[in-house]
C-alpha cells in the first residue's frame, strides 16, 4: 500500500527527486485552497510537508484522520499547531539548525549595512554623486556592544561573528547557555547594547516583546535587527521609535504582515533596510532544508529512525 504525502508548497528540485524516487509513495501537490479541497476528496494522507506559508491547523487535521507526520522544511513552527498535533500523536518534523549559517550571515549583513550606511553610499555613486562623499556619515561595529535576544543555534553564530569583528557581546535567553558571553536580564540588554538582534521563536510570550516600553529603554540611536519573526516587535511602537530618532536604524528579513501593504511605512522609511524573507533562500540552505525534511519524513513513514532532534514534539513518540 502506497504512502500518500500532501505538499502545501514547492520544494527544492533535489528534494522532489528524493520523493519521486521513493517506491510506494504518492505525491499530491496543493498550492492553493482550490487544489487543497480537490486533494482532500481522497483524504488518506500519511504526511503533510510545508514550508512557511502552508497552514496546518486543527481543521486540516480533522480532515485527514490518517495523518502521521507534519513536516516543516525550515525551523520555525508558527504555521503549525504543534500542541494540537501532539494531542493527536502526530509527529511534527522540522529541519533543526539547517538555516543557522545563512541567517547569521544575513543578520550581520544587515547590521554592517546599517552601521556603515552602505546602502546610501552605494546609491550615491550609482547616481553620479561621488563628490558628495564629504556628507557621508557612518560608523564601525568594532568596539560596539551587541545584545543578542535568544542564544540558540543562530544567536551563537551571530555572536561569534560579531566577536570576531571586535564587538562586545551580551545576551538574554530563556536558559543560560554554555557560552562565554555575559547573560543579562532583558532590560539590561536593552539598556547596554548599541545593536540588538532578535533570534527568538514566535510564541505567546514573545509576541510584541519589543514594545514601546522596550524601545524607551534602548540607547538613543540604537540599531535593531530582526531575522526571526515580525510579530515579536510591536509595529506601531517600531515606527514611533524610528520617527523620533530613538532607533537609529532597523534591519529586517521579516515583517508582522507578509507581504506588506502597499502603504507600509516601514518599507519606505529612510532608516530601514528590509528584505523579503529571503534569509534562508540561499541555494545551499534551501536545498538542505528541503532534502533533510523529506529524508526524515520518509524515514518515519518507513518505520526507520530519522535524524536526531528532527522531531520537534518528542512527546508524540510515546504513543
Amino acid at each position: 500500500m502506497s504512502q500518500r504525502i500532501l505538499l502545501l508548497e514547492t520544494l527544492a528540485e533535489e528534494a522532489m527527486e528524493l520523493l519521486n524516487a521513493s517506491e510506494d509513495v504518492e505525491i499530491v501537490i496543493a498550492l492553493d485552497e482550490i487544489s487543497l479541497q480537490e486533494a482532500l476528496e481522497k483524504p488518506d494522507f500519511q504526511a503533510i510537508i510545508t514550508r512557511g506559508k502552508g497552514q496546518v491547523r486543527s481543521q486540516l487535521m480533522d480532515q485527514i484522520p490518517s495523518l502521521q507526520v507534519i513536516a516543516r522544511a525550515g525551523v520555525g513552527l508558527d504555521n503549525i499547531d504543534v500542541d494540537e498535533a501532539s494531542q493527536r500523536n502526530i509527529k511534527v518534523v522540522n529541519a533543526p539548525n539547517s538555516n543557522a549559517n545563512t541567517i547569521a550571515e544575513h543578520t550581520i549583513s544587515l547590521m554592517l549595512n546599517l552601521q556603515r550606511n552602505l546602502f546610501n553610499a552605494f546609491n550615491m555613486v550609482k547616481e553620479g554623486r561621488w563628490m558628495e562623499r564629504g556628507n557621508y556619515v557612518g560608523d564601525e561595529l568594532h568596539g560596539k556592544t551587541l545584545g543578542v535576544l535568544g542564544m540558540g543555534n543562530i544567536g551563537k553564530k551571530v555572536a561569534r561573528i560579531a566577536e570576531a569583528l571586535g564587538m562586545e557581546v551580551c545576551y538574554w535567553s530563556a536558559y543560560r547557555e554554555p557560552v562565554s558571553y555575559a547573560m543579562l536580564t532583558f532590560d539590561e540588554v536593552l539598556k547596554k547594547s548599541d545593536v540588538i538582534t532578535i533570534h527568538l521563536p514566535l510564541t505567546s510570550d514573545t509576541e510584541n516583546l519589543i514594545s514601546q516600553e522596550a524601545f524607551d529603554q534602548m540607547k538613543e540611536g540604537a540599531i535593531l535587527i530582526n531575522t526571526a519573526r515580525g510579530k515579536i516587535i510591536d509595529q506601531e511602537s517600531l515606527i514611533n521609535a524610528l520617527n523620533s530618532g530613538k532607533l537609529g536604524g532597523f534591519g529586517a528579513d521579516v515583517l508582522a504582515d507578509e507581504p506588506p501593504k502597499a502603504d507600509e511605512p516601514l518599507v519606505t522609511h529612510p532608516n530601514t533596510l528590509i528584505t523579503a524573507h529571503v534569509g534562508s533562500l540561499t541555494k545551499t540552505t534551501y536545498t538542505k532544508m528541503c532534502t533533510m525534511t523529506v529524508e526524515n519524513t520518509l524515514a518515519i513513514l518507513q518505520g526507520k529512525d530519522p535524524m536526531e532532534n528532527c522531531i520537534f514534539n518528542q512527546q508524540s513518540l510515546k504513543g
